[in-house]
């Protein structure tokens, strides 16, 4: 291996200065097609293109006739009863569970409980679609496609074209139809698959200068909450009432804004209506007056065609400044046959083995990644269903998914998925506290493993799933925001603050010894599993002690200090990981709990990935007992997020073979619907995000990873990708990093934006690599 600086300007360029293909190109450049596309409409919502901006998304069926746009809002949650839910009151009774758990009973956790049923959290559900209904036209050349560099999603018919986008800058849905015919009936439907019978919904639509108004008004039962959609019609032609909505006649193009709110009471239609007229013009259109909608409808000429264009055009580039910078900071090309790469995606994803399905599926997971998070992070579903009935509450389950979904957030430069997930965390701390007193009677905070983005109070739980007594989660959901401060370079003083509150938390509840004198963790959960020979709730999961440890740790890095000091020889008294009679990794570090090793979940490999603790270079013992582990463990039920997290920890492991395994299992498992997002089983069965979101922070940890004080190159790349480019990744040591590798060798160019030393590990062997702030290096790869 060579390497040489390289200072002064940027000779690279930035992946936004280089050419990209575009979703209509077929691939003919020389990078990925940044979209994808379809001959035909949607025909179930789950195959609908997709495009969000964190707060709302759409679902785009495309069918020129019957244009239908499901409308979502990562808000919009039924109540069900579970917001007023508290966590189980039982901090009296913990002394007496952990006294039978030290004496050997294994059982003793059952009862551990309040006695509740299992309670879901309130259901993520769509709100409505917005439906353009026109005369069948003759049937033409048609193509439905969705381009990622801007988030457009167009369906084009002969000289009819729609096009939808939900703005980043603007947080509405823009949808642009262009030769909706003489007739066209406009109307929000609220008819969805599971809709409730007795959800009750009213329906309006009057006249405005600019075309129409419609809205949507629809009242949970027995609840005081609705949610009120509102979209603007903008329009060159006549507008008319119609049962349905409004009737829109000899008109050359339509542009519809829509917007959706959950709240309680009456919602105020009038500031609704004012606010989406700003967005015509930016100049606060409609603003001071306070005359009702109808009266408005006399007053003026409607728009012309042009003005119709230029709103439309005008909001696009508003948008499209944000969405196409954060998309296109990091690109991967794996050298795909452009043949391939030409191919709508319901025929790539019967081409497992095809690089240009995985370059597409990792920009497909990019822009869906990006697309649903904002407000919020990704739910199971994104931020998108098309069903009432979610599997799961379309909720966000924190013991798993959610972090596998936003693993790329740092090094993938998504600093809003980062940001999004702050918002989930920081808002729901207070209810973490009440976790932390109302189960163990402990200061500081403990994260519950489901949440449907208001509660963060734990609700879910029951004998069979104890998942009130998993203290793991406050650290799991605090490591992406810290690989985030490492990666930009500064310390977030709430994110201090909540590293703080999760020590207090094992301060007050690490009070438990063995008989060597190490602390014990009891109660303690690996989710979502039990042992062989004992109950769920037991001693020492191996996830439990390594949280404990870093959390630990981590804090007092955070607050030097007398706490750091209190909090390190606090970590000092854990226990170590155990190895088990078979050389695995155990689930349990107490002696005599038995492995169960067909399950989904890989819970106790938590110091392997994400976390640094047990890597082939530090600790290679614990790594080749964790690798141990990883071979004895079962798909179990073939879950996508249980097939993607051990490739997440193969890569760590620098086993390519297992991460092209696990890579195999899902492509060839039928999980991706033509949409390009995945399913939670094979056969598409379950929609879900975990495997589109994932997929791309596997591809990213096979080629590269970083700490702070280490940088590892190609750990894990798999055989079936011999050539590519992976442009743009972030380091936590503060590198951007470009990769570019064929069978004759590799190269790797650092920018760094702070100096430091690190040390480099490349299949060749380890060196140190001392970088300059502002100075490029370029590292030279012999074959592999």
């Amino acid at each position: 291996m060579t390497d040489e600086a390289r200072s002064g300007s940027r000779a690279h360029g930035s992946p936004a200065s280089r050419a990209h293909g575009s979703p209509a190109d077929g691939g003919r450049g020389s990078v990925p097609v940044h979209g994808t596309w379809e001959p035909l409409p949607a025909a179930r919502w789950e195959d609908a293109f997709l495009s969000g901006n964190g707060t709302h998304g759409v679902m785009v069926f495309g069918d020129p006739d019957d244009d239908r746009v499901i409308v979502n809002h990562h808000r919009l949650v039924r109540p069900n009863g579970s917001s007023d839910a508290r966590p189980p009151e039982l901090a009296d009774r913990l002394a007496a569970v952990q006294d039978r758990l030290l004496a050997g009973d294994v059982r003793a956790g059952e009862d551990f409980t309040d006695g509740r049923p299992l309670l879901w959290v309130q259901p993520f559900h769509p709100a409505f679609q917005v439906r353009v209904r026109r005369p069948a036209g003759e049937p033409r050349d048609y193509r439905r496609e969705a381009d990622f560099t801007s988030g457009v999603v167009r369906a084009v018919c002969g000289d009819r074209r729609g096009e939808v986008f939900v703005s980043r800058a603007d947080d509405v849905i823009a949808q642009y139809v262009t030769a909706p015919g003489p007739a066209a009936e406009v109307a929000l439907d609220h008819r969805l698959p599971g809709a409730p019978g007795d959800l009750a919904v009213e329906h309006g639509a009057v006249r405005t200068p600019e075309g129409a108004l419609l809205t949507l008004l629809a009242r949970y039962p027995g609840s005081d909450l609705a949610y009120t959609g509102v979209t603007l019609l903008v329009t060159d032609g006549v507008t008319r009432p119609a049962p349905s909505g409004v009737r829109v006649e000899d008109a050359r193009s339509m542009l519809l804004l829509t917007r959706v709110r959950r709240h309680p009471g009456g919602p105020d239609v009038l500031a609704e209506l004012r606010a989406l007229r700003e967005l015509l013009t930016g100049t606060g259109t409609g603003t001071g007056t306070e005359t009702s909608a109808e009266t408005e409808a006399e007053t003026g000429a409607g728009p012309g065609t042009e003005d119709v264009e230029r709103a439309y055009a005008r909001l696009l580039a508003r948008h499209t400044a944000l969405h196409r910078a954060a998309y296109l900071r990091v690109t991967l090309d794996l050298g795909a046959d452009p043949a391939e790469r030409a191919l709508p995606g319901s025929e790539l994803v019967r081409r497992p083995k095809s690089p240009a399905l995985l370059e597409r599926l990792f920009a497909a997971g990019r822009y869906h990644l990006l697309s649903a998070s904002g407000t919020l992070p990704p739910r199971l579903t994104g931020l998108w269903t098309g069903d009432w009935e979610t599997a799961w509450s379309g909720a966000f389950t924190t013991d798993a998914n959610l972090n596998l979904q936003t693993a790329s957030a740092a090094a993938a430069a998504l600093p809003e998925v980062t940001e999004a997930h702050a918002a989930l965390v920081h808002g729901q701390l207070p209810h973490w506290r009440d976790n932390a007193r109302a189960v163990f009677g402990a200061r500081g905070v403990v994260a519950p493993a489901h949440t449907d983005g208001e509660s963060g109070h734990t609700c879910h739980l029951s004998r069979d799933y104890p998942l009130h007594v998993w203290t793991a989660g406050a650290d799991w959901l605090l490591k992406p925001l810290v690989d985030h401060d490492e990666t930009r370079g500064g310390r977030d003083p709430r994110l201090a603050a909540a590293l703080a509150e999760t020590a207090r938390f094992y301060e007050d509840f690490l009070t438990r010894t063995d008989e060597d004198g190490h602390l014990v963790i009891v109660p303690s959960y690996s989710p979502e599993n039990r042992p062989a020979n004992a109950g769920r709730v037991t001693v020492n999961a191996a996830m439990d002690l390594s949280a404990a440890r870093h959390a630990l740790c981590t804090a007092a890095a955070y607050h030097p200090g007398p706490d750091a000091e209190r909090w390190l020889a606090l970590a000092d008294r854990l226990p170590p990981h155990r190895v088990n009679a078979e050389g695995a990794l155990a689930e349990w570090a107490r002696p005599g709990l038995l492995d169960t090793y067909d399950h989904r979940h890989l819970s106790h490999l938590y110091g392997v990935w994400p976390l640094d603790e047990i890597n082939p270079y530090d600790t290679p013992g614990l790594a080749a007992a964790a690798r141990r582990a990883l071979e004895l463990r079962g798909a179990e039920n073939d879950s996508a997020h249980g097939h993607l997290h051990h490739a997440l920890v193969a890569a760590r492991l620098r086993d390519a073979g297992r991460v092209a395994n696990a890579l195999d299992a899902v492509l060839a498992g039928d999980f991706f619907h033509v949409s390009l997002m995945s399913g939670h089983y094979p056969n598409r069965h379950v929609y879900n995000a975990d495997a589109a979101h994932t997929l791309p922070a596997v591809l990213i940890e096979a080629l590269i990873q970083s700490t702070p004080r280490r940088l590892v190159l190609f750990p894990a790349l798999p055989a079936g990708l011999p050539s590519g480019e992976l442009r743009g990744i972030r380091t936590r040591f503060g590198a951007r990093a470009d990769l570019t590798w064929t069978p004759d060798g590799a190269t790797a160019v650092l920018r760094p934006g702070r100096t430091c030393r690190v040390e480099l590990r490349t299949p060749s062997g380890a060196r140190p690599l001392s970088l300059n702030a502002g100075e490029d290096r370029v590292l030279t790869l012999g074959p592999r």
